[in-house]
């Protein structure tokens, strides 16, 4: 169990508060929440969308998926689709496929956050291994994304 050299970093600059949960290996968000007993919706998760002008990190509750159409408006960009594996794990070579930190702005990334993690008590997030989560407080995880652009672009995903 490791946390992404680059996040930890990042982290101790900003003085960031976190608790490290281990947890049985995992593939998916999904399965994250599962083998951690966390509620996916306070399991903050990245998508990484690019189109002709770069890539963006979008945070969502693990529990939902991006509205792209509606994303794409609120940024003013065109043609946002989501990034394939191969140049994601060439942007976050510490980290193993998969397990992406919901913090881009340690990777010098755009980082957008939907408003819907903002309701929660605490966040889970991947440390950059399918093996452990880090866990912030409500003001920890507020203090950590003041940076990022925020709004509502989510929606439950079906089942």
């Amino acid at each position: 169990m490791s946390i992404s050299s680059r996040l930890s970093s990042y982290l101790d600059q900003r003085g960031a508060r976190y608790d490290v949960y281990a947890h049985k290996p995992s593939r998916s968000s999904a399965e994250t929440a599962r083998a951690a007993h966390v509620l996916p919706h306070q399991l903050a998760k990245s998508v990484i969308l690019e189109d002709d002008t770069g890539c963006v990190m979008v945070v969502v509750p693990a529990d939902t998926t991006v509205k792209l159409g509606h994303l794409t408006e609120l940024l003013g960009r065109k043609n946002l689709r989501l990034s394939d594996e191969s140049r994601i794990a060439t942007l976050f070579d510490d980290c193993d496929r998969g397990a992406v930190p919901p913090v881009g702005m340690a990777w010098g990334m755009e980082t957008i956050v939907d408003e819907a993690l903002e309701a929660n008590e605490v966040v889970y997030m991947e440390g950059g291994d399918h093996q452990c989560l880090l866990r912030l407080s409500h003001e920890q995880f507020h203090a950590l994304m003041s940076a990022a652009w925020h709004g509502h672009f989510c929606k439950k995903a079906l089942h």
